[in-house]
């Protein structure tokens, strides 16, 4: 079915009736008609390891597929190539995925993340995502040195504690904590590196989410407003990160969460990891694992249009079953980050997953959540 046409309220130019946001202006619009779930693409499952220099253009033109030149233009149709930041993917095991995308209104991608995981299905994984501040210096170099400083120290550490389950529990938190700990000297680095006026009042700042998984226990440590959810296969989808926001402020004092999440100031985070930053002890929270699902962490660029976690459930669903491929974490996640885009791309877009299927039919809290 095509999408009849409308105009934009604030500039009118021309738009089509799904549409939630003009390209020309910006302005927010009232779609009347949902926008469809991009059909999947076919991506190999084999290991995709990040390159550490992201800052270079693809070899390949996206629009033509010549040759891009040394100048960053392709030498067939003049067009400019992507930085390999604009959109990149890493998958170091087949369970294990994620996508990040610089979305429509950027100018640039701020969003990181980065993962580890054992090949073996199920066992050890740790994924991380940070979002670049916007209004800061070089919070993009800070978002990706944040989540890679995190990786290696998640990824090095296999301490089990003294093999009871509580030992377990605090072993990964203490990990979690010391991770946040370099993820945030990583950005305090950046800031020191900078040495402009202007970082003075507007230093490398981000945000931080990471998980580690480790066989049915799942921990997971966050700071500002990038997220973390359960998505069972049956049963209740999780949301199990609080942001740290205006926004979450105002929902704990009673505000509808819509109302509170597109109002003046949602996106305000309260706290954050950089120089500036009040204090980045991540809450932590843990559970069981033990009933088939979807662990997703992101940035804000996908729950900006899919807070609920029932909602971001049913999405999955739906966008999983579109073809076989679908259900791959590196295929589904690049369907997320285009569904994101569909509705308007306004800001970077990082989806990561783990595919979770134990045998056991249920989850169980293993624990409280702690605030840090």
């Amino acid at each position: 079915m095509v999408d009849a046409m409308t105009e934009c309220p604030s500039c009118h130019v021309a738009v089509t009736t799904s549409e939630q946001f003009c390209e020309a202006c910006g302005a927010e619009l009232n779609p009347t008609v949902a926008a469809p779930v991009p059909a999947p693409t076919e991506v190999t499952t084999k290991e995709m390891p990040v390159p550490d220099d992201l800052s270079g253009t693809a070899s390949t033109c996206q629009a033509c597929g010549g040759e891009v030149s040394t100048d960053g233009y392709c030498g067939t149709c003049g067009a400019r190539a992507p930085t390999l930041r604009d959109h990149f993917t890493e998958q170091p095991a087949t369970w294990v995925a994620a996508v990040s995308d610089r979305g429509i209104r950027h100018t640039r991608n701020e969003d990181a993340m980065a993962l580890a995981a054992d090949s073996e299905p199920g066992s050890r994984a740790v994924l991380v995502v940070c979002d670049g501040v916007s209004n800061s210096i070089d919070s993009d170099v800070a978002s990706l040195a944040a989540a890679r400083a995190a990786r290696d120290v998640l990824g090095s550490s296999r301490s089990r504690g003294i093999g009871t389950t509580s030992s377990l529990v605090g072993a990964v938190i203490a990990r979690l904590e010391a991770a946040t700990d370099a993820a945030s000297e990583a950005v305090l680095e950046v800031t020191k590196k900078a040495k402009t006026v202007a970082t003075i009042g507007n230093p490398a700042s981000c945000t931080f989410v990471a998980a580690v998984v480790e066989q049915d226990l799942l921990v997971i440590g966050s700071v500002g407003d990038s997220r973390a959810y359960w998505l069972p296969d049956e049963g209740t989808a999780i949301a199990l990160t609080v942001d740290d926001s205006f926004a979450q402020e105002q929902i704990s004092s009673g505000v509808p969460r819509a109302e509170a999440e597109t109002g003046p100031q949602s996106h305000a985070i309260t706290r954050w990891l950089g120089v500036d930053a009040p204090d980045h002890t991540p809450r932590t929270v843990t559970m069981t694992l033990a009933e088939p699902g979807w662990l997703l962490l992101c940035s804000d660029g996908l729950w900006n249009y899919c807070s609920a976690a029932q909602d971001l459930a049913v999405l999955v669903q739906k966008t999983s079953s579109i073809s076989k491929a679908a259900t791959e974490p590196v295929t589904l996640a690049g369907a997320l980050v285009d569904w994101a885009i569909a509705q308007g791309g306004q800001d970077n877009i990082t989806v990561a997953l783990a595919r979770i299927h134990p045998a056991a039919p249920r989850s169980t809290p293993r624990g409280s959540t702690r605030d840090g």
